[in-house]
């Protein structure tokens, strides 16, 4: 008795309604619109990142780095190579 009792149940929760696809639209409908949100914040970031990666970039080129001093190591290199080379 119970199994014929559960497997109407099956049966029934089986069987699609048309709330059934009301509710799958406004879920897709839902899931689409967080999915546009999403990209729209990521592609927000990916041009922050991008401006101030060029900023960065020019500001190195404007102003370069000075010269470092040559180390201890390479003056006594130069040093036992002479004044020819």
């Amino acid at each position: 008795m119970w199994r014929t009792a559960l497997d109407a149940l099956f049966v029934e929760a089986r069987t699609e309604t048309s709330a059934d696809t009301g509710a799958a639209g406004r879920f897709l409908a839902g899931h689409r619109q967080r999915q546009r949100h999403a990209r729209h914040v990521r592609a927000g970031w990916l041009s922050v990142l991008t401006a101030c990666a060029a900023a960065i970039a020019g500001f190195a080129v404007l102003k370069p780095l000075p010269d470092a001093p040559a180390s201890t190591a390479y003056q006594v290199y130069a040093e036992s190579l002479g004044e020819g080379w």
